[in-house]
């Protein structure tokens, strides 16, 4: 018997629920690769890209979920995120810059 009559032979439920499966399974590589391409190589635990696309895409669903959860370094959070100097004073040297210095005393 050949593979598509198999498939055809099986329940809808079990169809459904393989579909559902691929449907993640997708997902999670598509989320998994992004992520590795878009992080610096500094931050994984193993260095090498290639290895864990290699890991990502070759362990079924797996690979995603251990790269996802294993594979990354956590990254420090910076505690203030502000700015280190205040908006007003970016936005006139902006303004200094594509207009030049002001030379009135007008404050506005």
């Amino acid at each position: 018997m050949d593979i598509l009559a198999r498939i055809q032979s099986l329940p809808t439920e079990a169809l459904i629920g393989l579909g559902v499966l691929l449907v993640v399974q997708v997902i999670l590589d598509v989320i998994a690769l992004t992520d590795l391409y878009k992080r610096p190589v500094e931050q994984l635990v193993l260095p090498n890209k290639w290895i864990w696309v290699a890991i990502i895409l070759l362990v079924s669903t797996i690979g995603a979920i251990l790269y996802l959860v294993v594979g990354r370094k956590r990254v420090p959070v910076m505690a203030d995120a502000r700015p280190s100097s205040p908006v007003g004073s970016r936005a006139t040297d902006a303004a200094d810059l594509l207009y030049g210095q002001r030379t009135d005393a007008d404050p506005r």
